[in-house]
């Protein structure tokens, strides 16, 4: 009697344990789905980007246009991709009516004493790290290279996709004095008095991408 009970315990977790056979083969059962990671390519031009800088007696504020990049998105969440930004394109559209005063804050920031854009015209910003937060909502962390230096910035971001299109906005603060941007900062400079430029400026984004032919135009 012991004998069979055992066999019979035996015989159970044989069964438990080995794959069933169909025909001579072994069939699996049902297959696992995984979520496929799609990349959207930005289209620069509905994207918007939007400067802001402050000092003591006021602040200024413009478009600047994305050049190229992506984002890639799995189970409908951000997990990464690159922005490269044109910072030829920079203008300013509070001085949009005066043209002099327009040209001479752009080119001042063009020159040496800013973002050096004829030795730097991009900068770019990579995504190393994503948290997701509540809803479509996540805490991005990435590279962002100036005028060949890089730093981590994290900044909210919030991703909504529709069909093969993606809509990223966020707002990331930047400390231009990590970027060796020294003109007017206090971080540099004592005594300034009125002239003190912040060091801290903004860039509010607003990133339309499509999945369609996505991975023919990656950015570098």
């Amino acid at each position: 009697m012991y004998k069979q009970i055992l066999t019979g315990i035996v015989a159970i977790a044989v069964a438990v344990s080995t794959p069933s056979f169909a025909n001579g083969t072994i069939n699996p059962g049902a297959k696992k789905t995984v979520a496929k990671s799609t990349t959207y390519n930005i289209d620069v031009d509905k994207s918007v980007l939007t400067w802001n800088g402050k000092k003591v007696t006021g602040e200024h504020t413009g478009p600047v246009k994305a050049e190229k990049g992506y984002l890639t998105v799995n189970g409908g969440k951000l997990t990464g991709g690159v922005v490269s930004i044109d910072l030829r394109t920079m203008t300013s559209t509070d001085l949009k009516d005066n043209k002099e005063y327009h040209d001479k804050l752009i080119n001042h920031l063009k020159s040496d004493d800013f973002f050096s854009v004829a030795k730097h015209p991009t900068a770019t910003f990579k995504i190393t790290k994503v948290k997701q937060n509540s809803g479509n909502t996540a805490d991005v962390t990435g590279d962002l290279t100036i005028k060949g230096i890089t730093n981590p910035v994290t900044f909210p971001v919030t991703v909504s996709v529709s069909g093969n299109t993606l809509t990223a906005t966020g707002k990331a603060t930047i400390n231009r004095a990590k970027y060796d941007i020294k003109y007017g900062s206090k971080s540099f400079f004592d005594n300034l008095g009125d002239k003190v430029i912040y060091d801290d400026f903004t860039v509010d984004m607003n990133i339309v991408a499509t999945a369609d032919n996505a991975s023919s135009a990656k950015a570098k």
